[in-house]
């Protein structure tokens, strides 16, 4: 079975808009939100990027019973993997057995800001094994200390954990991320119905863990709509994912965006007023390996996205395809 989340989509949505879409998605049925982590947003359009672990502890308030994760953290560069190691404990007392962190390798976009520099992928996945390292030590209690290759921590203690520690997921990207995520993770986020790095990532450890991927859409009253709404709001779907991970300012992206058609956008976000495009989608994730499908909707009708789901979508997987609600 697959159970349907929200993505709450920082970039997009204001702190308020975002607590009160977590509030929506768990009165819709959705079991589960992800949340981004950034610093800016991919272009000026999206125009928003608020600090995710004050909009988290606004969305453990505000909800019950849905489940929140970090899609993702870098523990890396921005923010020490002591400070991430303390905010997702602080975050899993909060909310008990509603919490997972998410991490992975960051991107330029996010990260360069305190001007540590971006080395090569290889250095970047190193640094997040070491980081998860040194926040699962952390989360240990008592004090600890760390000296490795790039993180040092000193006499460190957590005095606030929760009684049953978040499980920490990893960001997949390739092959290489997919077994870092099987031998140190609790599980996966991707964000491509790519069944060869599930398997890998089952292959190196991962297998009977939760797989959590996230499917990019744009409801509107019409496919054309939609296509515009997604070609506005989201071009980087239809850029290459190196360009994800490397540029640095909004800017470029939108440079690189005026190259963007609306029909290549929509190879990559699902662009329909057809609920079975949305279904097919969904199915295509569970296909793939995914337990856990995380809907992102593009643009600002989110009002029109939930109302659609509730209708439209939700009722046929819950009915007719096995998933859960």
């Amino acid at each position: 079975m697959v159970e349907l989340g929200y993505k709450l989509s920082s970039e997009e949505q204001a702190p308020a808009a975002l607590v009160a879409n977590a509030r929506r998605a768990e009165q819709a049925g959705f079991g589960f939100a992800l949340i981004s982590d950034h610093y800016h947003p991919w272009i000026d359009r999206q125009g928003q990027s608020p600090f995710v672990w004050s909009v988290i502890g606004a969305v453990a308030q505000a909800t019950e019973q849905l489940v929140l994760g970090t899609a993702v953290t870098c523990p890396t560069y921005r923010v020490h993997p002591a400070i991430v190691a303390q905010a997702a404990a602080t975050t899993a007392a909060l909310m008990p057995g509603r919490f997972f962190l998410g991490v992975g390798t960051g991107e330029n976009l996010n990260e360069h800001i305190v001007g540590a520099g971006w080395p090569e992928t290889e250095i970047r996945q190193e640094r997040l094994a070491e980081a998860i390292h040194v926040i699962r030590s952390l989360w240990r209690g008592g004090l600890q200390s760390h000296h490795g290759k790039h993180f040092t921590v000193e006499n460190a203690r957590l005095y606030t954990l929760p009684e049953r520690l978040p499980p920490l997921l990893v960001a997949v990207a390739g092959p290489a991320s997919a077994r870092l995520a099987g031998e140190l993770g609790d599980g996966l986020i991707g964000t491509e119905s790519e069944p060869d790095l599930l398997a890998c990532f089952a292959a190196s450890g991962g297998e009977g863990k939760p797989r959590y991927g996230e499917l990019s859409v744009c409801w509107a009253s019409t496919d054309s709509a939609a296509r515009r709404t997604a070609r506005e709001w989201w071009p980087t779907a239809a850029m290459d994912g190196a360009l994800s991970w490397e540029l640095p300012l909004p800017s470029h992206f939108e440079a690189v965006a005026e190259l963007v058609t609306e029909e290549a956008v929509a190879q990559s976000v699902v662009c329909s007023a057809d609920p079975d495009a949305h279904v097919q989608a969904i199915e295509r994730y569970a296909k793939a390996g995914y337990d856990h499908v995380a809907v992102h909707q593009v643009g600002p009708d989110q009002r029109g996205f939930f109302q659609f789901y509730e209708r439209e979508v939700l009722p046929r997987l819950h009915q007719g395809k096995g998933a859960r609600r």
